[in-house]
């Protein structure tokens, strides 16, 4: 019996991989990029049907909403759940990055130093219960126009983050993520950031993940280099009204 969502998500992921296709051509470039599915809002039922339709990484935005999704689906679908790749892309309190430590397989948003020791903490600990073994690779989040409030380290405050994470015993820094500027072009901000991206690889060569488009606007960010992008809407639709 074919199922209507299901049928809906096909689609619309088919879509959005062939924008993907035709953004890597127009850029000219051979690479693939990473497409993390953006759920936040939506229930496990659909990360569910994404996983069986062949998504590998899925997106949260929100702590609490997420450990439940994981809990969930390990508990309901745990073939599923071993096969996805959970990404954490929303801002962190730093009290609570220890037990995101405990089920993310990625975090794109690590904006402060306290944030990274917390995950660095909880990536240890679960490491010694045997939960979630090896380290934790992690995005430094860029504040382009400086306004921290809305997630994301000051560019002149980069360096020294970076460097702390590169000094921890369980994460790895994987490279930069970015969220551009509420004004002003896209593709000029994905640019500067593909800027400080690679002044980050300079001082740290594995850092080499570029995450850097949504829904909207992927085409710039990957013609800018992009590594991932972190689409939501296109795919799932319109978010539930919570």
């Amino acid at each position: 019996m074919s199922d209507p969502r299901t049928e809906e998500l096909a689609a619309r992921l088919a879509e959005t991989r062939e924008r993907l296709d035709a953004a890597l051509a127009a850029a000219g470039r051979q690479d693939g990029v990473d497409l993390v599915v953006v759920t936040k809002f939506h229930p496990v039922g659909d990360v569910a049907r994404l996983a069986r339709l062949g998504v590998r990484d899925l997106g949260e935005n929100r702590v609490q909403e997420a450990a439940a999704k994981v809990a969930d689906l390990s508990a309901t679908e745990p073939d599923l759940a071993r096969a996805v790749r959970w990404n954490m892309i929303g801002h962190i309190q730093s009290n609570k990055a220890a037990a995101v430590a405990g089920w993310a397989d990625r975090v794109h948003s690590v904006d402060s130093v306290k944030v990274a020791s917390g995950l660095d903490k909880g990536r240890g600990r679960a490491a010694a219960d045997g939960d979630h073994p090896g380290v934790l690779p992690v995005l430094l989040q860029l504040s382009l126009d400086g306004d921290t409030s809305r997630g994301g380290v000051a560019r002149d405050d980069l360096p020294a983050l970076a460097d702390h994470v590169a000094g921890l015993d369980h994460l790895r820094l994987a490279g930069l993520m970015v969220v551009p500027p509420l004004s002003g072009p896209p593709a000029a901000h994905f640019a500067e950031a593909a800027r400080v991206a690679e002044e980050l690889r300079r001082d740290h060569p594995g850092a080499r993940e570029f995450s850097a488009g949504m829904s909207g606007d992927l085409e710039s960010a990957i013609a800018a280099g992009s590594t991932c992008v972190r689409v939501g809407t296109a795919i799932l639709g319109p978010r539930p009204v919570v």
